[in-house]
């Protein structure tokens, strides 16, 4: 178990270091396209200044796209009382709770910080879980908030934003009259600046969904490990596995931040999922020792 959640933390933070690398490989190549060495000063402030506002300002869009709701104690008894028993579990401040009005059942919490953070579960996951199911799916959302997930996923998804404005910025400039301005005889430059601006935002992705990925596993030993019962989470994955997670009026902004994938099942689109296959975070559940 603890092997595991070592090993999760490790490759996330080679991931995030490959994402930085990218992004200032790509800003890299457009400076020497333009040659114009400043861009680089421009590229890394632009790039802190929309971080910081995805950072600081990230849970309250989450919870307004999806239209959650707070609630108190008295509103849902049975949510509140599984959120502070485990936070309790835990020693994690208590956040705050909230309730999507959704059929699907799923859930997904928020906050860059334990003390500034959020869960929300939707209708039908409260309608369809029993009480062990609910705790495994709660202390998942919980284990996203003890272990800094959101802080990352924030970071990830703001890298994939900067990296795609970037590039289309550079191709503004390209067909646009701003290529006048680039070296002349640097042929090289020129064909990897066109390469990278393609490719950019592609790996970006795939940074992204692979970060992504290791957390929800993560999440998922975490709490396993809370509740000290992997079943109860098993099983709400075989309910979500059999019924569909797929919610009526999905953001794709914040699809990753969901229990489980939130977003309609369709071909080539699952290879881009945010989320591993249910059967496989099933398997890692029932295999786990604690």
């Amino acid at each position: 178990m603890y092997d595991q959640i070592s090993s999760n933390k490790r490759r996330t933070v080679i991931l995030l270091l490959s994402f930085i690398g990218l992004l200032w490989g790509l800003a890299y190549l457009i400076s020497e396209y333009t040659g114009q060495r400043g861009m680089l000063f421009f590229i890394g402030l632009f790039s802190i200044s929309y971080a910081l506002f995805s950072y600081f300002a990230g849970a309250k869009m989450a919870l307004a796209i999806n239209r959650a709701k707070e609630i108190t104690k008295k509103d849902q008894p049975r949510l509140w009382r599984t959120v502070e028993n485990l936070s309790i579990t835990e020693g994690l401040p208590m956040p705050k709770v909230y309730i999507m009005d959704d059929p699907a059942p799923n859930a997904f919490a928020t906050g860059r910080k334990p003390d500034k953070s959020a869960v929300c579960a939707t209708t039908g996951l409260l309608q369809m879980m029993d009480d062990q199911e609910l705790e495994g799916v709660m202390a998942h959302e919980l284990g996203h908030v003890k272990n800094y997930d959101m802080r990352v996923n924030t970071i990830a998804f703001a890298l994939v934003g900067i990296i795609s404005m970037i590039a289309d910025f550079f191709w503004h400039i390209t067909f646009w009259g701003g290529s006048g301005n680039r070296r002349e005889g640097n042929q090289l430059i020129y064909i990897l600046a066109i390469v990278a601006v393609i490719l950019a935002p592609i790996a970006a992705s795939l940074i992204q969904l692979a970060i992504s990925r290791r957390r929800e596993y993560l999440a998922d030993a975490t709490g396993a490990l809370t509740t000290r019962y992997p079943d109860g989470l098993a099983s709400a994955l075989e309910k979500i596995g059999k019924y569909g997670s797929a919610l009526k009026k999905p953001s794709t902004a914040t699809a990753h931040m969901f229990f489980a994938n939130p977003l309609k099942k369709g071909g080539i689109g699952n290879l881009f999922s945010t989320h591993p296959p249910v059967e496989a975070r099933i398997k890692a559940l029932r295999e786990m020792k604690l």
